[in-house]
């Protein structure tokens, strides 16, 4: 059972209806009443799109660039320090290029997961080392906000490090030669905003790192909101119609032909692929996918990348069902924390499975890949229940921890790990209440069938891009009446209807709710949460319905 929280009261009549008053009423639920705050929604810059505006320290971002130039001009040997996820590659390939483009001795380097775990540490900056000699100067993208330890080792080998960063802050800050953070930007916006900065250059349309940025800051589901949404509403185009022979290649490869991107293309097609080879093998690949200008080199990667994410796919597949299976076997027990481990499961994909588990049981889930002396856990969180706050609560017990309010990771030594699921268990039953373990859909108000036009489709498309921070606006109509049931997919998964209201009819669709045509009736009268789409088939155009939730009556 969902609950639906209906966010605007917003009524109606035929007669006197204005599209304008229910887009009001949509930005409002979003936080935007005065008309400063509606251009800047619909009309962001990317000229706002400063240091200032950002919350970046300008102390620090004045010392970085300093120490940066001064870099550059004795070629003293530069490493850019990324993450594995899409954020920290593309953040890493716009750092490396700028630096590369303006005669800098600086050369790339991606920790690799398994051998060295997640952002800077003591092993990655030795490994570095090994590789890539003499260096004087470690510049971090989307990590090392909370590497104290890696900090002192650089500092010990007479390395600087700058971080940039937008990871919640620990207690205290590395003692870094310089951190430019803020948590208002994803760690390639930063790294973006950064080398802005290095090259004295505003941001324009024509920018060739605004595509990685996008890509960065869709892949990374930080809010759509602010700078980010500047960000992705001028890039997604460019993500679009980019000139990178990898990305070329990359869509090639997952079939991508359309020519107008949106956020959910970004996360469920392109990021995935991306993604893929720092969960299983070495991310260097993606890294090299997206700055190479060899035509034959980007389609030997992308066909890589393309191996390489169905095989994460099956590793996903595999671990899921046990972790599933696992759970339902002891779902009397189950407790508010679910947390489950298995040596068998990669590490690559534990962040995945815990996020498959919160998709099924609605619980806070920790999935571990348990080693002999350490384990590495991933954790994904319910809306309202702060993961990071909530693992901080006893920082004696981690080897390593990091992340953001809905997910965040760990090291634990593999003999601590029955304490450790002891006390997270216990604490959680005291914090998560029953209203937090309820799914819940926000729905921005009412609206009959009979005001559902392409007008207003057009019109709500006007507060696209939709994502985290800006979703899609999810209506309800209730007492409509089902005229037919259909299932769709090869195993009956999705449920097709053809519903009415008084003199309107739509057609909606539900995905991954086929078992529901079970208990519906042609003739039955129901309630329902959905979104407007557009269907386009066989050259035709119709609006449809998406449906997210239904009450029968």
């Amino acid at each position: 059972m969902k609950k639906w929280e209906t966010l605007n009261k917003f009524k109606s009549q035929n007669t006197n209806f204005k599209i304008d008053e229910l887009v009001n009423v949509l930005l409002e639920n979003r936080g935007i009443k005065t008309a400063k705050e509606k251009e800047a929604f619909f009309h962001p810059k990317l000229s706002d799109v400063t240091p200032k505006a950002v919350g970046i320290d300008s102390k620090q971002l004045e010392k970085a660039l300093k120490r940066i130039q001064a870099a550059i001009e004795t070629k003293e040997q530069i490493v850019v320090f990324g993450d594995y996820d899409v954020d920290g590659i593309t953040g890493s390939a716009i750092l490396w290029e700028t630096l590369h483009s303006m005669g800098a001795n600086v050369l790339p380097y991606i920790p690799h997961r398994i051998d060295e775990g997640y952002g800077l540490s003591v092993i990655g900056i030795k490994n570095q080392e090994s590789r890539i000699k003499d260096t004087k100067l470690i510049i971090t993208v989307d990590n090392g906000i909370v590497a104290h330890e890696a900090v002192e080792f650089a500092n010990k080998q007479n390395i600087d490090v700058i971080i940039t960063d937008h990871h919640v802050v620990d207690t205290k800050l590395p003692n870094a030669y310089a951190i430019v953070h803020t948590t208002k930007l994803c760690g390639a916006g930063v790294a973006y905003l950064l080398t802005k900065e290095i090259i004295k250059s505003e941001m324009t349309e024509v920018d060739t790192h605004l595509e990685l940025a996008t890509l960065g800051t869709v892949a990374d589901m930080v809010p759509l909101t602010g700078a980010n949404r500047a960000i992705v509403k001028h890039g997604l185009q460019k993500v679009s119609t980019s000139k990178r022979l990898g990305l070329q290649a990359l869509y090639k490869q997952a079939g991508v032909t359309k020519d107008d991107f949106t956020p959910y293309d970004i996360g469920f097609i392109i990021a995935p692929r991306l993604n893929a080879s720092g969960r299983i093998e070495s991310a260097m690949d993606s890294l090299r996918l997206l700055c190479t200008t060899n035509k034959e080199r980007a389609e030997e990667l992308a066909a890589k990348l393309e191996s390489i994410n169905k095989e994460r796919q099956l590793l996903l597949r595999d671990a899921s069902e046990d972790a599933i299976l696992r759970i339902k076997s002891q779902e009397s027990r189950i407790k508010g924390l679910l947390m489950i481990g298995n040596k068998d499961y990669a590490q690559g994909v534990i962040g995945l499975v815990a996020g498959k588990l919160v998709e099924a049981f609605y619980r806070p889930a920790i999935v571990l890949s348990i080693g002999e002396k350490h384990t590495k856990a991933s954790a994904r969180s319910v809306s309202g229940f702060n993961m990071i706050e909530f693992l901080r609560i006893y920082p004696e017990q981690f080897v390593a921890l990091g992340g953001h309010p809905m997910a965040a990771g760990f090291t634990v030594e593999t003999a601590k790990i029955a304490i450790l699921q002891e006390l997270l268990e216990k604490k959680a039953e005291e914090l998560l209440t029953e209203q937090l373990l309820i799914r819940s859909i926000r729905i921005d108000c009412e609206l009959p069938f009979s005001l559902i036009t392409k007008s207003l489709y057009e019109k709500i498309q006007t507060l696209s891009p939709f994502g985290m921070g800006n979703p899609e606006p999810v209506f309800a109509t209730k007492r409509v009446i089902i005229d037919e049931i259909r299932v769709m997919g090869k195993t009956g998964s999705h449920l097709k209807l053809q519903l009415h209201q008084e003199k309107n009819s739509f057609e909606a669709v539900g995905f991954g709710i086929g078992e529901m045509a079970s208990i519906l009736h042609v003739g039955d009268m129901i309630d329902i949460a959905y979104t407007i789409d557009e269907n386009v088939w066989n050259g035709n155009t119709k609006l449809q319905l998406k449906i997210k939730d239904i009450k029968i009556k």
